[in-house]
């Protein structure tokens, strides 16, 4: 019997991945978890340009005029802002989901650029706090790890409400990760998967943070900013809210951020992507006149110097790393081709942090897996990374006739696509056109 093409044809509506999605889920009746961030196609910073100078306005020589890259972070309220030599931070990433070698090799890498890392859920190690000259400890729901000593070991706090890979769902930690060490920090049973909570537990609405951020700062004796940190939603609304709490700074993190381990429906189908996300939050701060008062950090998806220089851009004073800063230590990196396939991936493919096996030694708690994450060299490969987004921002600011990389401006941008010019609110390439705002 002869096979029609025409049978053939897939359906748009069942593609081959989604038969498969339905297939795993009739066998197991569970949701998939996994790590990393979206698959799916997003808007991205590459769908916005930089109008280079030429005769209107005049470039900065490269090599002979300053174009610098400094910012101060909380000098809203508290009494030692952070001061950084570069506008890149590092995301909070927990040890547990990291290992401890990964956790140094930031902590060093950051350090050396004279910007800040991130604790993340489960608390501060030692590792981090002395390879990382300006730390920042995070405040999460699941108050694992939080103790008031290591609060004021902190140069910042940081408030987290939402993740951009998650927004409105708790961290998982899956019970394989949870080893005699983890546990002790979190206060949680060995070998036991942990569920972190979604929202905080003593606090229910942005009245009760303020109230929250209070003490926060009475136990620092108000010395450090304050961070509130969203995951990208109703963007305006957070921004607002945050900023009325009273925090220094407001970081928002798009869908395009990680995670170690969540739903796989989060990830796909959950929060908007960053481009809209930064454009509304610096609206808010506009609204409030509180922008560049209040700073805004913006993450999820960050990749290159080109993409840290569109937010600045669009308003952001800083931009934050988390999955670029992985892949910079070798994270998806193509070795031990074996053990990618062993769980059932490849590199360039793999988002299996979640399950402790990670071959690069990255996301994972193996003390074997460990060594191959060697601190001093990972932390050489991060600073490397970063210095050359360092360099790409410098490039394009001076392009542009910027003396300070935060003198960006939105004039500086046209988009590429109608989408990314309604989402960004810039014109249109070639067209004065800014879709729903003029005709």
């Amino acid at each position: 019997m002869t096979t029609d093409k025409k049978s053939l044809r897939p359906s748009a509506t069942f593609p081959q991945d989604v038969l498969d999605e339905i297939h795993r889920a009739a066998d197991q009746g569970i949701y998939e978890i996994r790590g990393f961030g979206a698959k799916r196609d997003l808007p991205t910073f590459d769908d916005l340009v930089l109008l280079g100078a030429s005769m209107s306005r005049y470039p900065l020589e490269g090599y002979r005029e300053k174009c610098g890259t400094d910012v101060i972070l909380g000098n809203r309220f508290a009494k030692k802002p952070i001061e950084l030599k570069i506008p890149i931070t590092i995301a909070g990433m927990s040890f547990g989901a990291l290992g401890a070698n990964a956790k140094e090799a930031i902590g060093r890498a950051a350090s050396e650029l004279g910007t800040s890392t991130t604790t993340g859920d489960g608390g501060m190690t030692e590792e981090e706090r002395q390879s990382s000259k300006t730390l920042v400890y995070q405040v999460l729901p699941s108050r694992y790890g939080l103790n008031p000593d290591d609060l004021r070991r902190a140069d910042a706090l940081e408030v987290v409400v939402g993740q951009g890979a998650k927004p409105g769902g708790g961290g998982m930690l899956l019970g394989h990760k949870i080893t005699e060490r983890v546990a002790a920090m979190r206060d949680l049973p060995q070998d036991i998967d942990q569920r972190s909570a979604c929202r905080h537990p003593d606090w229910t609405g942005p009245d009760d943070l303020e109230i929250k951020i209070q003490e926060l700062r009475e136990i620092t004796d108000w010395q450090i900013p304050i961070y509130v940190k969203v995951g990208a939603t109703r963007v305006h609304y957070d921004v607002t809210l945050a900023v009325k709490s009273g925090a220094d700074v407001v970081v928002v993190d798009g869908m395009q951020g990680g995670t170690a381990a969540t739903q796989d429906v989060f990830i796909e189908h959950v929060g908007i992507p960053t481009l809209p996300a930064v454009r509304m939050a610096v609206e808010a701060l506009q609204d409030l006149q509180m922008h560049r008062k209040v700073q805004l950090i913006v993450s999820g998806g960050i990749r290159s110097g080109a993409d840290a220089a569109k937010a600045l851009a669009l308003g952001a004073d800083a931009v934050s790393l988390g999955s670029a800063a992985m892949v910079a230590l070798g994270c998806n990196r193509d070795v031990y081709r074996e053990d990618y396939e062993t769980l059932g991936t490849a590199p360039g493919y793999c988002h299996h942090c979640h399950t402790g096996r990670c071959p690069v030694g990255i996301t994972t708690q193996d003390a074997d897996l460990e060594k191959r994450l060697e601190p001093k060299q990972g932390a050489r490969k991060l600073r490397n990374y970063l210095m050359t987004m360092v360099l790409e921002i410098q490039t394009l600011a001076r392009a542009c006739g910027k003396t300070h990389a935060l003198n960006l401006e939105p004039e500086d941008l046209t988009a590429l696509t109608v989408e990314a010019a309604a989402m960004a609110q810039v014109p249109l390439a070639g067209t004065s056109w800014i879709p729903g705002k003029n005709k």
